[in-house]
């Protein structure tokens, strides 16, 4: 459950959808204890136990870092800072007020996810306002002595959505701004990295933006929210960029030809169902199950934009 990606960088599993390997919360052990990301509330046990095995106490944390608001990122922030006297959360300046007040963040999964969304997000609970900490664009947090995490703005997947590089593995937190990583078949020794385009603050022309900017940057790594390390940061990217042009051209003749998101979705799945079978991945994978929520969701997102 507890993964170690370097000498100071540690992967634990929340089990998100009650998936392995879905959505992770990383941890840096530096002198301020930080985690990044916590998932959805039915993650934090994973991630206490994480800490635990870890040898680390919940009140050595101090603080937490949600690279967006979405649910499966930071729907557990409230629920875990509960038990963590010591932390506080910080988050995009145009999160914060969905972080303290979560009703709009409930409203907005609740249309997605329907009747799952109890199982799957509850309970969530409000960050009290003078525990948030807001970080834009340039802001920085040193929590070691020789380590100061710096804040990239990088709206794209959603408004609120900020990067964290950490300079001494030269890599960058990523969230969801330039895609999902599927570890499952990363395992395989086949890479695939699709966009995540979720409704409703996806822009492609500010993700492009996003995977144009990490590409220059020259990272050594790239952690995904979704999910693990990406030691080939120029082909993840590359592959997103590559894939999100191929969502859009799906979703503009599926607009045009005013289909469903469903319709879409599944065209969506065949194209990287069409890839996947190229490269020998069998019909029976685990890993379709997984890329048909994605692409569910991710249609739902395209014709969002399109609509506007």
């Amino acid at each position: 459950m507890v993964q170690q990606l370097n000498s100071r960088i540690y992967l634990i599993d929340g089990y998100d959808l009650g998936v392995k390997e879905r959505t992770g919360t990383y941890v840096i052990a530096e002198d301020e204890l930080t985690l990044i990301d916590t998932g959805a509330s039915p993650s934090v046990p994973y991630i206490k136990q994480g800490l635990d095995e870890l040898g680390y106490t919940l009140d050595q944390v101090k603080y937490i870092i949600v690279t967006h608001v979405h649910l499966d990122h930071a729907g557990g922030a409230g629920l875990l800072l509960q038990d963590c006297p010591n932390a506080k959360v910080v988050v995009h300046p145009k999160g914060a007020r969905h972080l303290a007040d979560p009703s709009r963040l409930i409203a907005g999964a609740r249309m997605v996810y329907g009747e799952q969304f109890d199982p799957l997000f509850e309970p969530i609970v409000p960050v009290p306002e003078n525990r948030l900490i807001e970080k834009a664009e340039g802001g920085q947090l040193k929590i070691g002595p020789a380590c100061t995490l710096e804040f990239w703005d990088t709206p794209g997947h959603a408004k609120h959505h900020f990067g964290i590089y950490d300079p001494i593995s030269n890599g960058m937190f990523a969230g969801d701004t330039v895609g999902i990583r599927y570890q499952q078949l990363v395992a395989d020794g086949i890479p695939l990295f699709l966009p995540s385009t979720s409704p409703n603050q996806f822009d492609p022309a500010a993700m492009q933006l996003a995977i144009d900017r990490f590409q220059a940057a020259n990272f050594d790594v790239i952690y995904y929210g979704h999910y693990g390390m990406a030691s080939e940061p120029k082909e993840a990217l590359r592959q997103a960029g590559e894939w999100l042009v191929e969502f859009l051209e799906a979703a503009e003749d599926a607009f045009d030809k005013k289909q469903s998101p469903q319709e879409l979705a599944a065209r969506l799945q065949e194209l990287v169902r069409t890839h996947l079978s190229s490269l020998g991945v069998p019909e029976s994978h685990v890993v379709y199950s997984i890329i048909k929520v994605d692409m569910e969701v991710s249609a739902m997102g395209l014709l969002d934009y399109l609509s506007k």
